[in-house]
């Protein structure tokens, strides 16, 4: 292959990255997992062009190829949750902080790895709701074809037809298969959660009231945003709570650490989020701690998600890594 031909190769292959990522992070629920089938699906492409005879356009072929490498990294059976998936909500009297190992969780993304530039706003918006952690969480409960039928008709709005070419099966059974995708997700009703698309006015004060009540440590402030089953987790700890009072009560207690925190907004699946940086008691200024997910129902908080682990959220989503006082 000439240096020109292998250019234009890589610029055809680079152009698809953002949405091939979306659509392996809807398949596989992990960040991390969703970019290593990225590049193992352009590492595939590239060494296999040859073959490509062109029948398809260069955008199914490589959908084609994705979806065989996350059926391939599904074989092993892993099925990523959030912490209320897996148990119920626990009484602050008997909160206890209890890692799981971070192959369980569901990971949160930014959405500039996922949403590519869109121009029509429906379409947009529709991204934006299927990048959700909840619909996320959902599509877990699908077995893994279904779940690539369900995601290649229903997100991405591809033809039964051009679905059955892909997996190498036939109309009847993709939709055969997207009708029990969509019976099970039947089960696991969505909640209305406002994704950012972007917020409107009177969503955009509540988050800066909840910047304020947060970075304040005012739990009074806190409780009046929050709903009455309003949810917060805390991966890779197993624990979760519910309602204010349990909520704001974690918080006073067993999360006082976190009083004097900043809050750094960032886009997260869909929805508004932070990276939440705590005092740093030895070199001062602040300190990476969490990235927020913050789910807005109704004119409050109907839940906030924390994820911990700094050292890997932190440089994906490209905020500092210490905050000067």
């Amino acid at each position: 292959m000439s240096d020109s031909a292998t250019v234009e190769l890589d610029a055809g292959l680079e152009k698809h990255r953002t949405e091939l990522t979306g659509y392996c992070y809807r398949m596989l629920g992990s960040a991390f997992e969703a970019e290593d089938a990225v590049q193992d699906t352009m590492v595939r492409a590239w060494r296999s062009f040859d073959k490509f005879e062109g029948r398809s356009s260069l955008r199914s072929w490589l959908y084609r190829i994705a979806t065989n490498v996350c059926l391939d990294m599904l074989n092993a059976g892993n099925r990523r949750a959030r912490p209320m998936d897996l148990t119920a909500s626990t009484p602050l009297a008997q909160a206890a902080l209890t890692p799981r190992a971070d192959n369980v969780w569901l990971e949160p993304i930014p959405d500039g790895r996922v949403l590519p530039t869109i121009g029509d706003p429906a379409e947009a918006a529709v991204a934006k709701e299927s990048v959700r952690l909840a619909f996320i969480a959902a599509l877990q409960q699908l077995p893994a074809k279904q779940r690539a039928v369900l995601i290649l008709r229903e997100v991405l709005a591809w033809k039964a037809s051009e679905v059955a070419e892909l997996l190498g099966t036939t109309v009847a059974s993709v939709n055969s298969a997207l009708q029990r995708a969509r019976a099970t997700l039947a089960e696991r009703p969505a909640d209305d959660t406002a994704t950012s698309d972007p917020l409107d006015d009177e969503q955009q004060k509540l988050l800066d009231r909840y910047v304020t009540a947060f970075e304040g440590y005012d739990m009074a402030a806190l409780t009046a945003l929050l709903h009455e089953d309003a949810i917060m987790t805390m991966p890779p700890f197993d624990l979760w709570l519910r309602g204010p009072q349990d909520i704001t009560g974690f918080m006073s207690t067993m999360g006082a650490q976190c009083e004097g925190s900043r809050l750094l907004p960032v886009a997260v699946n869909g929805t508004p989020g932070f990276a939440q940086y705590k005092p740093d008691p030895d070199k001062g200024g602040y300190m990476p701690w969490a990235i927020q997910v913050i789910e807005i129902s109704a004119g409050r908080v109907a839940g906030f998600h924390c994820f911990l682990d700094t050292q890997r959220w932190f440089p994906l989503f490209g905020v500092p890594l210490h905050l000067d006082a």
